[in-house]
């Protein structure tokens, strides 16, 4: 008997199977067709993708069996890693508010971005996004980026004249020295020490290095932008979660009525005499 419950718990899960496989196919893909000469990045999200997809697969297929073959042992199945996936949504979204809900970053007056400082993120951002281990990884994705190139600014000789109409945390700590260095520009990523040396001794203006594999990639200025943009991606990471919760939950409302519509038509078939709704 049709089902609109059952129906649609079906095709949303047909669909995510279909999302889970192409995750798989990515996985495969750098694995196969890129092997060692995988990037970190690369390599990064390869094992992501692979769990993930697999993740996926799995539940979108207990979803599907349990709906449309009306198999209510895989759609309870279904509906409990639904109701933890919720649940673990639910608290990585209250998680990400309190990690991110710091208010930081220095607006350089007339320049058109921001600076900022390791230390004015939180602990845990410090400890396990710009730690040694994985900011190797982190600058890897930086150079894959190429979030160096093509800089737009104007034709200013110095470090006072040089205005940026559009730069982005990343970039202004990583693609150019601090400001306070007090470094003179010659073109985009060639910047020149003063005679007297830099106007500031923090470390850095000595990490700085006008090669293009080198920049200031290494600098605290540079992981401080990165995790501005981490912080301001997770804001707007907290609102997709926000939304896939009410998603999520929604088809775990239609998984019970599913339930309820097999164990409806199971009593039919066993008591003839029984109408069906």
């Amino acid at each position: 008997m049709f089902r609109i419950s059952n129906t649609l718990v079906g095709a949303l899960n047909i669909l995510s199977l279909l999302l889970g496989l192409a995750a798989v196919g990515t996985s495969a893909y750098i694995h196969i067709h890129r092997g060692d000469d995988a990037t970190d990045c690369q390599k990064v999200l390869q094992y992501p993708l692979l769990i993930g997809g697999v993740f996926v697969v799995l539940v979108s297929a207990l979803g599907i069996v349990g709906s449309l073959c009306r198999v209510n042992t895989a759609l309870y199945a279904y509906l409990l890693v639904t109701f933890m996936v919720v649940v673990g949504l639910a608290f990585f979204t209250i998680f990400a508010v309190f990690v991110t809900n710091r208010k930081v970053g220095q607006h350089i007056s007339g320049k058109g971005y921001g600076e900022y400082r390791v230390a004015d993120f939180s602990h845990w951002l410090q400890r396990y996004v710009v730690n040694d281990k994985n900011w190797d990884e982190v600058k890897s994705c930086l150079m894959d980026a190429h979030v160096c190139q093509n800089l737009a600014l104007n034709r200013g000789r110095n470090n006072d004249s040089l205005i940026f109409k559009h730069l982005s945390t990343t970039q202004s700590g990583c693609c150019k020295p601090p400001g306070y260095c007090g470094f003179i520009m010659k073109n985009a990523t060639f910047w020149e020490v003063p005679k007297k040396g830099p106007e500031s001794n923090n470390s850095d203006c000595s990490r700085w290095n006008n090669r293009e594999e080198k920049l200031c990639y290494d600098c605290n200025s540079c992981k401080g932008g990165v995790l501005a943009n981490i912080r301001n991606q997770w804001k707007h990471l907290t609102i997709f979660n926000a939304c896939v919760v009410v998603i999520v939950t929604a088809i775990y409302v239609l998984g019970c009525y599913a339930v309820r519509n097999n164990r409806s038509d199971l009593r039919c078939k066993h008591r003839s005499r029984v109408p069906c709704p």
